[in-house]
């Protein structure tokens, strides 16, 4: 006798969604949700699956833009302005401080 057809419902797109979004592995998410394989899981919650994580990482965003933008969290900031507007704090052969030299003055005896 053959198994029983699996039925997704609402519940489950959602549960897929959310755990999708926390990164945890497909095979993990199909036990949870009742499928033995994550073949199957991606056959019928393709879409969860990719929506779960873009949300997870636009919302994660959202809120280090927050943070970097508010002047509260200087970490965040500096976070934002050497990943994204590509800051460094190394320094350049150009950029390197010019030593000055050091100038010796003598009097020659009797003058």
């Amino acid at each position: 006798m053959a198994r029983p057809r699996f039925k997704v419902n609402e519940e489950k797109r959602k549960t897929v969604r959310a755990l999708a979004g926390y990164g945890m592995p497909h095979e993990q998410i199909a036990r949870i949700v009742g499928i033995r394989s994550p073949k199957t899981l991606r056959k019928y919650f393709h879409s969860e699956l990719a929506s779960g994580s873009a949300e997870a990482n636009a919302q994660v965003t959202q809120t280090m833009f927050r943070m970097a933008t508010s002047g509260e969290h200087p970490a965040a900031t500096m976070f934002w302005l050497k990943t994204r507007a590509r800051w460094s704090e190394k320094v350049h052969e150009d950029q390197r401080p010019v030593a000055t030299p050091t100038l010796i003055i003598s009097q020659e005896a009797g003058q």
